[in-house]
């Protein structure tokens, strides 16, 4: 949620933040949502124009997809969260100049449930 700043003024947030409220929106509802129930889902914070500039941006990259469901003006997110997460994994991997020791670092600061987790999709499970 914007707080205010000194002057009383909202404060602006990034567009991916908004995309990023929007896309959680997206993924707590129980199918596509319009402009209209995703604004009412982040508690009308954003003004309805902001809702659909933000859902043809996603659209745009990719991220929603338009008329789902059979609804028209219905939005949905073309991945769930776990499998957008994945991406900008592997793309964030990929960026750099040295994905294994990316990889080596990430490891580090896992939490041990994340370890464990991570052992066990792996298959070297140890208890």
């Amino acid at each position: 949620m914007a707080g205010t700043g000194p002057e009383g003024r909202a404060e602006r947030r990034s567009a991916g933040a908004l995309e990023s409220e929007i896309l959680s929106a997206l993924w707590a509802g129980d199918g596509a949502l319009t402009p209209a129930e995703i604004q009412t889902a982040i508690g009308g914070r954003l003004a309805y124009n902001t809702v659909h500039t933000i859902l043809k941006r996603l659209y745009d990259k990719g991220l929603v997809l338009r008329g789902a469901d059979g609804r028209r003006g219905a939005y949905r997110p073309a991945k769930n969260a776990a499998e957008l997460t994945a991406q900008a994994m592997h793309e964030a991997l990929g960026r750099g100049p040295d994905p294994i020791a990316a990889l080596q670092q990430f490891v580090t600061g896992l939490s041990a449930e994340e370890e464990q987790a991570l052992r066990e999709l792996l298959g070297g499970s140890e208890q």
